[in-house]
This record gives structure tokens, sequence and C-alpha cells, in this order.
């Protein structure tokens, strides 16, 4: 079975997330989800409201699943059976992090990570711009899914 995870905190998911997620559907035979829990890190969501944000944003992709977890995400790759990492690509900043953490991971397991850019309209959406529209009353609607557009 080819299993991948999707790695992030997913404070909020965004078009951007959903974008990878839904093209990367296609090319696994399941998709976890994993929503990385990270006690030093504030949220603006609880890990209740990013979790209802995902299942409520797949709940119609029946090989979409979404689990939590601490720790380093290849431990998780190896709890869950996982051959593949997916990460999405905005820019060629994220292309120097994630190649960075691709081959660390590859290092310390034989885990393959699958990187898919970003579609053009979407590349400059971020958790953090999401974010500090919400903080400032804007409209954040066209950047998130539709399970996200809740008051925040």
């Amino acid at each position: 079975m080819r299993r991948a995870i999707f790695p992030g905190s997913f404070d909020p998911l965004t078009l951007g997330h959903h974008d990878i997620i839904m093209r990367g559907i296609p090319l696994f035979d399941e998709l976890i989800i994993a929503i990385g829990k990270n006690a030093d890190k504030k949220y603006m969501f609880s890990l209740e409201e990013r979790m209802h944000f995902i299942v409520e944003a797949f709940k119609d992709q029946p090989n979409v699943k979404v689990l939590t977890y601490e720790g380093l995400t290849v431990d998780f790759c190896q709890k869950v059976k996982a051959n593949y990492i997916l990460r999405g690509l905005r820019n060629p900043g994220d292309f120097e992090f994630e190649k960075a953490i691709a081959h660390t991971n590859r290092k310390l397991s034989e885990i393959e990570t699958v990187f898919l850019l970003t579609s053009s309209g979407k590349s400059y959406i971020s958790s953090s711009i999401v974010r500090d529209v919400i903080r400032n009353g804007g409209d954040y609607t066209g950047l998130v899914p539709n399970s996200v557009r809740t008051e925040a």
C-alpha cells in the first residue's frame, strides 16, 4: 500500500494545503493528514478546531485520514506504516527549507518525500498570512476552505 502523510500544524488549513492534498490523493492509496502537536507553540486555533476544519474539508474523500502526532515525523511514519511524506512548495525558500528536512528524514529512515508545487493562484497563501488577516478583521474567506470560514 502506498501510504503518505501530509504533516503540518494547519493553523488554519488554507487553500494552499487543500490544493496539495487534493492533488496528492490520486497519487497514494491512503493519505494521512498529520496534525503535529507542539506544546511550545502558541496556536490561534485549538487542536480540536484544526481537526474539525480538516475532517470537514475532506469528509467526501474516503482514502484521507486525519491523525495527530508528537515528536519526529519519521517516527510517526513508522508508527502508521507510511512510506512517503507529501509536502507542498510555494517558492524557492520553501524548497531550500524542505530539502534539508527531506535529506534529514531520509538519513534517519527509508522514508521518501514527494514534493508538489502549489498551484500558481494559491502560492502566496500561508497560515501565518491567514492568521494575520483574521487578527486584523480582514476578509480571509478567499484564503481558506469553507470548513474554516467561521467566526474567529
